[in-house]
């Protein structure tokens, strides 16, 4: 039997019987501002869990979100209970649409790899076992949104569009720099007023306060190359960044790091200032090579014409990521393919 529990009336489950629930962090729920957590309990042991929140879910034209996320389980068949329970409580909850995975929203962790490549999984990257998403699928969810991740395997090619691009946007008062250190969290204050101005068009874009916003970023402190964050200023106000970062997974696994992750590129709506975006990826890229990386992955894209173009002249698409959905039950209405 699935339980659902608020927050408020949380007990601790019983100690898992697998590695995937092992490693949970039981606080993370809270911390996450879930709703509630679903858990199965076989022969006296945790065999499956997630958490649900419904409250404050990101906006869908249409729709009312119900989202899963913070997902394990031991088998198909107990992620299939744990998916019908969790739906039928998100469908209590007049929730007409559950997406998954994904913790909360799309600040944090979300979505599967569904098409995995041979590339080693990089820093940042959601990662899972094989199967999670076949199990998803046989509880009803289809695909919803896709992404994707792009590899440039040679830095040492040089765009020849850049220096009339350059020109262009110092023709337009362009001033790109490097983040200073020095002073990392006004700088991530910067970043944020970026982000919350460029984002909100983004599919599930769910604003985050500034506070949330410096916490998720403070970790990288420690291993970041301040080179790799390229900020676009116009007298002083920001314009627009890319946010890269080294492949420190390489380091885990005991190879040489010769690879930058291209996270994050946001920029200001403006069609004076259209290549913005195309030239802040390729100095990140330039920054990358004089530090002596050979390669940059261009991370976890929404699949949108503009991100391919933005990619696609550089690197070749190696990994793909699926964000799932099912329909559910309203409250007193008929059933959608699937429903709990």
């Amino acid at each position: 039997m699935v339980h659902v529990l608020p927050l408020t009336s949380l007990e601790q489950p019983p100690a898992p019987p697998h590695r995937d629930l092992e490693t949970f962090d039981p606080d993370l729920p809270g911390k996450h501002r879930a709703d509630a957590q679903a858990f199965l309990v076989q022969d006296g042991v945790l065999a499956a869990r997630a958490s649900l929140w419904w409250s404050d879910a990101p906006p869908m034209p249409g729709q009312r979100l119900g989202v899963l996320g913070h997902f394990a389980a031991v088998s198909p068949e107990s992620a299939r209970e744990l998916l019908e329970g969790a739906c039928a409580e998100l469908a209590r909850q007049e929730c007409s649409l559950a997406v998954g995975p994904m913790d909360g929203n799309t600040w944090r962790r979300y979505r599967y790899v569904t098409e995995r490549g041979v590339e080693p999984p990089f820093l940042m990257e959601p990662d899972h076992p094989v199967s999670w998403p076949d199990w998803w699928r046989d509880a009803g969810f289809t695909p919803l949104a896709s992404y994707f991740s792009a590899l440039n395997p040679n830095l040492a090619e040089e765009d020849a569009r850049l220096p009339a691009l350059t020109a262009q946007m110092e023709r337009a008062g362009v001033r790109i720099r490097p983040l200073d250190p020095g002073r990392f969290v006004d700088e991530l204050r910067v970043l944020y007023a970026i982000s919350r101005a460029s984002f909100p068009a983004n599919f599930l874009y769910t604003p985050l306060p500034e506070a949330d916003f410096i916490a998720q970023y403070e970790p990288v402190r420690t291993f970041l190359r301040p080179e790799l964050v390229r900020i676009a200023e116009v007298d002083g106000q920001p314009m627009g960044f890319v946010f890269g970062l080294p492949n420190l997974a390489q380091t885990k696994r005991g190879e040489a790091v010769d690879t930058a992750i291209v996270k994050t590129v946001a920029v200001l709506p403006d069609r004076a200032r259209a290549g913005l975006g195309t030239l802040l990826v390729a100095q990140c890229q330039q920054a990358a090579r004089a530090l002596g990386y050979r390669r940059a992955i261009h991370a976890l894209m929404h699949e949108t014409n503009y991100s391919l173009k933005l990619s696609g002249h550089y690197a070749q698409v190696f990994r793909r990521y699926t964000l799932f959905a099912r329909p559910l039950r309203s409250a007193g209405g008929p059933a959608g393919a699937g429903s709990a």
